[in-house]
C-alpha cells in the first residue's frame, strides 16, 4: 500500500490587476491605513450594507458581539473570558474575514511591511533606493492572523524572537538589527495576532508583551528596536484563571481596552442551532433525538453534581449527537445481511435509546464535584432520562397515547435494542391508534420512511416509561422489552 501524504495547503494567488509597484500603487489611490482602521472601517461597511458580520458564530447576537464590534470600532485589544467549549477561539478567528481581502507588503519582508510605510532600516533603504519603481507583492488576509497557544514553556523567542547565531557565523556583528531572528507576533505585524489560554503563559513572558500592547515596539535582549507594530492583539482567558488565580500580571490586564465575558448558549432553541452547525453526523439523527440531546447537555451543565468552574463544552453536545450518529450506522452497518422486508439495506436513522451510550463514552469531558467519585455514569445517566422525559412532554403531552399502553395491557412485550432494525420493531408494534399523531407532532408526518417511524415508536415508549405508564427490563443481551405497567 502506497504512502498517503497530507494535501499541501493552497497559498491563495493575488488578481493580475493588482498593482505591482508602489508607483502603481499611488496611482490606483491607495491609502494606507493601520489593521485598526481596516477593522474599523470594514466592519461598518458591512454594518451598512447588512452583510453578515460574523458568520457562524452561534447565540452571541445579543451579549457578546456588540461588545465585539464596540472594541473594534474604538481600536481596543481585547480579551475573552469563558469556560471551556464557549466559542472563543472561533470568535477570534472570525475577526480576520473583517481584514482587506488583499494587502500590499514589500516582498520578502517577514515583517509584512507596507511599502508606504517601511519599518526596518533595511527596507526604508530598499524603498528609498527604488522610489516608484519599488516592487509591490500582495498578501491574502488569510495569512495574516497568527496564534499561539500558551504553554508554560513558551518562550520570548518564540513570540517576539531572538538573536540567530547563524547570523552571528555568518560575520554579522552583534548590533546589527539584521541579526534577529523574529518570533509569531512580529511576523504578524499588520494583521491579528492571538494568544489562546493566556493566563497559562509564565509571568515573565507575560512581560514581554506589555510593549506590544502599549508603546507598539519590541525588545529583544540587548536591543532597543522601535518598530512600531501594527496588529490588534486578542487572547483568551478561563475567568477562574483569570479573577481568581491572578496568573495573570497586572500592568498586562491593564493594557487590553475591552474585557468581554463570552458564555454558553442561553436557550435550547440556540443550543439546538449549535449542534446543527457543528456536527458532523453519519446518520440521520431525528429533530426530536437532538433535542434530547440538547436538554441533556444543559442539565449536565446545570447539575449540582458537576464542577461550575470547569463548565461543560459546547463540544459536549455536539460529541454526543456524533456519537449517537455513529451508533445508527452502527446497528445499519449490523443489520446490513439481513436487510429489511423490502429487500432494502437498513438505513442508519438514530432512535433514542442509542443515546445511552454517551453516558460512558463522554464522561470524560466533564469534571465532577469531588463527592461523586463512583457514581459520574449514574449521575450522565439519570440527566440523560431526565431530558428525555421533558422531551416527551414537550412534544407529546395531551396527546392519547392509549394505543401504544393497550399492547401491553394485552401482554404483549415490545423488543428494541441497538440491534432491532425498524422493520422487527414496526412489526411488534402493527397498526397503533394515535401513531399518525405522534409522527405528525415530531416532525415526521409527510411520509416517513420506516426507520423513522421506528425512531417514533421507541421515543414514545421510552417517554411512557419515564413517565410511569410502561414497565421496561434490559435482558442479559443488551436489548430493551417494553411491557407492563411502570
Amino acid at each position: 500500500m502506497g504512502r498517503v501524504t497530507a494535501p499541501t495547503p493552497v497559498t491563495p494567488v493575488p488578481p493580475a490587476d493588482l498593482p505591482g509597484t508602489l508607483g502603481a500603487l499611488r496611482a490606483a489611490g491607495h491609502q494606507y491605513r493601520t489593521v485598526k482602521q481596516e477593522l474599523r472601517d470594514n466592519l461598518l461597511a458591512r454594518m451598512r450594507s447588512g452583510a453578515a458580520r460574523f458568520p457562524g458564530i452561534v447565540g452571541y447576537d445579543d451579549s457578546v458581539l456588540p461588545e465585539v464590534e464596540r472594541a473594534l470600532l474604538a481600536g481596543h485589544d481585547m480579551v475573552l473570558l469563558g469556560e471551556r467549549g464557549q466559542g472563543k477561539t472561533r470568535l477570534i478567528r472570525s475577526l480576520g474575514a473583517l481584514l482587506d481581502e488583499w494587502t500590499p507588503v514589500i516582498p520578502g519582508s517577514v515583517l509584512n511591511e507596507h511599502p508606504m510605510h517601511p519599518l526596518t532600516p533595511a527596507s526604508r533603504a530598499q524603498v528609498a533606493e527604488a522610489g516608484d519603481d519599488q516592487p509591490v507583492g500582495w498578501l491574502h488576509r488569510s495569512m495574516r492572523y497568527g496564534e499561539k497557544l500558551a504553554t508554560p514553556d513558551t518562550s520570548v523567542g518564540d513570540l517576539i524572537g531572538d538573536v540567530d547565531p547563524i547570523r552571528i557565523a555568518q560575520g554579522r556583528t552583534l548590533g546589527d538589527p539584521e541579526t534577529i531572528h523574529f518570533g509569531l507576533v512580529p511576523r504578524t505585524n499588520r494583521g491579528i495576532f492571538a494568544v489562546n489560554e493566556l493566563p497559562d503563559l509564565a509571568e515573565r513572558i507575560q512581560v514581554a508583551l506589555l510593549n506590544v500592547l502599549e508603546e507598539r515596539d519590541i525588545q529583544v535582549r540587548g536591543y532597543q528596536l522601535r518598530l512600531p507594530l501594527d496588529l490588534l492583539l486578542v487572547a483568551s482567558a478561563n475567568p477562574e484563571d483569570y479573577t481568581n488565580r491572578g496568573r495573570i500580571i497586572t500592568p498586562l490586564k491593564d493594557r487590553f481596552g475591552a474585557e468581554i465575558r463570552t458564555h454558553y448558549p442561553v436557550d435550547l432553541e440556540l443550543e439546538l442551532a449549535l449542534i446543527r452547525q457543528e456536527a458532523d453526523l453519519v446518520a440521520e439523527v431525528p429533530e426530536h433525538v437532538l433535542e434530547v440531546l440538547a436538554r441533556f447537555a444543559r442539565a449536565v451543565r446545570e447539575s449540582p453534581s458537576v464542577d461550575p468552574r470547569s463548565g461543560v463544552s459546547a463540544r459536549f453536545a455536539i460529541a454526543a449527537a456524533e456519537t449517537v450518529a455513529g451508533a445508527a450506522l452502527r446497528r445499519a452497518g449490523l443489520l446490513a445481511a439481513s436487510g429489511t422486508p423490502e429487500g432494502r439495506p437498513e438505513a442508519a436513522v438514530a432512535r433514542v435509546g442509542d443515546a445511552v451510550s454517551v453516558t460512558s463514552t463522554l464522561r470524560g469531558k466533564v469534571e465532577f464535584e469531588s463527592g461523586e467519585e463512583g457514581r459520574e455514569i449514574e449521575v450522565l445517566a439519570h440527566l440523560l432520562r431526565t431530558a428525555t422525559a421533558e422531551t416527551f412532554r414537550a412534544h407529546l403531552a395531551g396527546l392519547d397515547l392509549s394505543g401504544f399502553t393497550a399492547l401491553v395491557d394485552e401482554g404483549a412485550a415490545i423488543e428494541t435494542g441497538e440491534l432491532v432494525g425498524a422493520a422487527e420493531l414496526l412489526r411488534q408494534v402493527g397498526t397503533v391508534p394515535g401513531l399518525a399523531k405522534v409522527l405528525d407532532r415530531l416532525g415526521l408526518g409527510d411520509a416517513p420512511t420506516p426507520e423513522e417511524a421506528a425512531a417514533a415508536v421507541e421515543f414514545v415508549l421510552e417517554g411512557l416509561h419515564l413517565t410511569r405508564r410502561l414497565g421496561k427490563d434490559v435482558t442479559d443481551s443488551g436489548r430493551t422489552v417494553y411491557g407492563g405497567r411502570g
